[in-house]
């Protein structure tokens, strides 16, 4: 599973990190520093509610074997 960040909707109001710190890493200015974020094994529940916390609905969940437009 993956999370996918899209970074020009990701405004820092950092709510995914609260709810999910082992899948989103914030940059120094408080936005996502990465586009795509791998969903560690056994917090994939804490990914998909740190993509549900977003308020901009910049992230979305791709399951494992789901195509992908993230790099396209």
């Amino acid at each position: 599973m993956k999370a996918i960040v899209d970074v020009g909707k990701c405004s820092g109001h950092a709510r995914c990190v609260a709810v999910a710190p082992h899948v989103f890493v914030l940059n120094s200015d408080g936005y996502n520093e990465r586009a795509i974020n791998p969903v560690p094994a056994g917090h994939e529940v804490e990914g998909r509610r740190g993509a549900r916390a977003c308020p901009e609905r910049a992230i979305r969940i791709v399951e494992d074997g789901e195509e992908s437009e993230a790099g396209r």
